[in-house]
């Protein structure tokens, strides 16, 4: 169970994550946001970034092997980057079409599927 919590700690985290990093870029059109200056846009993001750091840091201490959990190290790593790819891809799919998701991409996360398949093998 612990592993379930973990996991969707870790895709919370990176909802909040892919919104702090890349929400700014899609609201620059928005009339108020253009008038913001890169302080406050950063501030902005940091506001987000907080929500995930919120979720990452007890998703890895739920999920870490010497704390009970399932994972170690190097899993909980690569299960947050698979989380990751998955959610940004799912965010440019919503918010900006105008970058398709190409056959480069799917062999790239394809990749890393494999990289979860071998260092989860014993």
């Amino acid at each position: 169970m612990k592993g379930l919590y973990s996991i969707g700690l870790l895709l919370c985290s990176n909802i909040f994550m892919t919104l702090a990093w890349y929400s700014h870029l899609k609201l620059q059109s928005a009339t108020w946001f253009s008038k913001l200056s890169l302080p406050l846009v950063i501030l902005f993001s940091w506001g987000i970034a907080l929500f995930e750091y919120c979720c990452q840091v007890p998703a890895n201490r739920i999920g870490f092997v010497e704390n009970g959990g399932p994972f170690n190290l190097w899993q909980l790593k690569v299960i947050q980057e698979a989380v990751s790819l998955t959610v940004f891809t799912v965010f440019m799919l919503i918010f900006f079409k105008n970058e398709p998701l190409r056959v480069n991409h799917l062999i790239g996360f394809g990749l890393l599927v494999l990289a979860v398949y071998f260092l989860f093998k014993r």
